[in-house]
């Protein structure tokens, strides 16, 4: 299954070779930077607990609405157009507390959906209807049903689901490029690179973790196993082929 949302960083392209490295059991699966889930979405299941983290509100927000109440939360597209007016009126409206949580959810969606990138700040004029996109939101929802949804900062979810036989699956902001993420208020800078590092090295579980290559990366986890992997690149060759990225997938294990 493929999520539901594009979402900066997205792992649709190097989920299989993510997946291919988790260990054979898992009693507990956690996200803990969930994102647009496309790992959790891979699978029908990884393990008997799973759990979705993301720090940004509104992101977890849409998550517990389409798992609650895919239905309502498509009722509020049915009718509303694609157009730039709408974007630009549901990203000026979309958090004032007049509206339920399943109306923002479904305005944060239509902007996620309608904006350049999924960077949430300028329309991308397209033809693609966001309630046809989501003609899926109830098998979304059966996905999410076995899901545990929270919104807390990373050190709050290692600490929090910590056992032996848990995976945890870390897809932080990348290094250099934190500013592109959607994360509203909460800075990601260099130092919590280092306190990420720092609270998985003495986990009970395991963890994978996905990164970019980068020689800080590598050296600031030069003591866990560094696999390189690459992907294609979203931007085209002069030759118009597509280019390669990579990657780094590492493991405490």
């Amino acid at each position: 299954m493929d999520s539901f949302i594009t979402w900066i960083g997205g792992k649709k392209l190097l989920r299989k070779e993510i997946v291919k490295r988790f260990p054979q059991y898992i009693s507990r699966y956690v996200e803990v930077f969930g994102g647009a889930a496309w790992v959790l979405f891979y699978k029908e299941k990884y393990a008997k607990q799973e759990v979705y983290n993301d720090i940004n509100s509104d992101l977890v927000n849409l998550f517990q609405c389409i798992k609650k109440y895919p239905k309502e939360v498509l009722q509020e597209l049915k009718f509303t157009l694609n157009a730039r007016e709408i974007f630009y009126k549901f990203r000026q409206d979309y958090n004032k507390k007049e509206f339920t949580d399943i109306q923002r959810a479904a305005m944060f969606y239509y902007i996620i959906r309608t904006s350049y990138g999924a960077k949430l700040e300028q329309y991308n004029a397209n033809y693609r209807n966001p309630y046809l996109l989501l003609q899926n939101a109830e098998e979304i929802a059966k996905r999410l049903s076995r899901v545990v949804i929270e919104n807390k900062s990373f050190t709050d979810i290692l600490t929090r689901y910590d056992k032996e036989g848990t995976l945890f699956y870390c897809d932080p902001p990348y290094y250099k490029a934190e500013k592109m993420y959607n994360m509203r208020d909460y800075v990601f800078d260099k130092e919590q690179h280092i306190l990420l590092r720092d609270s998985l090295k003495n986990i009970k579980g395991h963890f994978v973790l996905s990164y970019n290559d980068d020689e800080f990366i590598r050296n600031l986890y030069e003591e866990f196993d560094i696999q390189e992997v690459e992907r294609s690149s979203n931007l085209s060759l002069s030759n118009g082929r597509r280019g390669m990225y990579k990657e780094l997938i590492i493991t405490n294990f």
